[in-house]
């Protein structure tokens, strides 16, 4: 993967472009993927890639990014770093700006944010509202007042000086509304990663920061006219869906999707389904 220097800190993305027809002028729609607490840009499989080989009867061109989120992944975790949502918003502006991206400073982008990335989503909108085309919100984190059992148990899981596979296997088979076909690599590579200096304290703050202050109101309403895809499983035991009401009832331009059968993750478990509803939504 590719590797964008921000702020001091390496950080892994990766990002795609489909195929342009000669002789033919096209409008580029940057898209940004922003994956969830304890995970990477790996979570999104092959929908990115997929997404910018649409082609579309208005000519426009879908330019994907994937991050791993600095304390994240395959990205640096510095030991002195701001992890809350603040701190995100800032360091997606700040990652979107290097010139690899390739995103123009009068350029709008497209935010597809699961969990803790859709708060951080809705967190860059309210901030740089001129910047934002449209927003996707998976099973997103935002509207928590304090976490939810899973969430704790998570938390827990995460924290152990050394990782126990059970309690960490446990915790992502709840995550899946059919525990069965969760592969033991997302397991593995979970404890991997946990085990990395510096990725202990990003997973805790960002944690703590995410799920014990939810999004004012009147911050949300700053944001009500710009479109928003919501996304939810329907089976999700770690941010159920009550918790979309906040951003259903926020947005004046919204289409809400329930994914049937999935769990907080309805796009590793039901993914044609998902990419489609993305498809549909973004060549609106």
């Amino acid at each position: 993967m590719p590797i964008a220097y921000v702020n001091g800190s390496n950080i892994q993305y990766q990002q795609y472009y489909g195929e342009k027809k000669k002789n033919q002028e096209y409008k580029t729609m940057h898209i940004l993927f922003i994956h969830g607490i304890g995970s990477s840009s790996t979570v999104w499989r092959d929908i990115p890639e997929a997404l910018s080989n649409i082609s579309t009867s208005k000519n426009r061109h879908f330019h994907t990014i994937t991050v791993d989120l600095i304390g994240f992944g395959r990205s640096d975790k510095p030991l002195i770093a701001n992890y809350t949502i603040k701190g995100y918003s800032k360091f997606i502006i700040d990652f979107i700006s290097e010139k690899e991206i390739g995103i123009k400073k009068d350029e709008k982008i497209t935010i597809v944010g699961h969990s803790l990335g859709g708060y951080i989503a809705a967190e860059v909108a309210i901030e740089n509202k001129d910047r934002i085309d449209s927003l996707v919100l998976i099973d997103s984190s935002g509207m928590l007042q304090q976490p939810t059992p899973l969430l704790n148990q998570f938390l827990d899981a995460a924290m152990d000086i050394e990782p126990n596979k059970d309690k960490v296997s446990d915790v992502f088979r709840k995550m899946y509304a059919n525990g069965s076909l969760m592969p033991d690599i997302v397991v593995d590579i979970f404890m991997q990663t946990i085990r990395e200096q510096g990725a202990k304290p990003a997973f805790k703050t960002a944690f703590s920061d995410s799920t014990t202050r939810p999004i004012d109101p009147e911050r949300l309403e700053e944001i009500k006219d710009i479109p928003c895809l919501l996304i939810w499983g329907n089976q999700d035991n770690m941010i159920p869906r009550d918790y979309s009401d906040g951003f259903r009832k926020a947005f004046n331009n919204i289409a809400y999707e329930t994914i049937e059968g999935a769990g907080h993750a309805p796009f590793v478990e039901k993914t044609s389904l998902v990419y489609e509803k993305l498809r549909s939504f973004l060549t609106r």
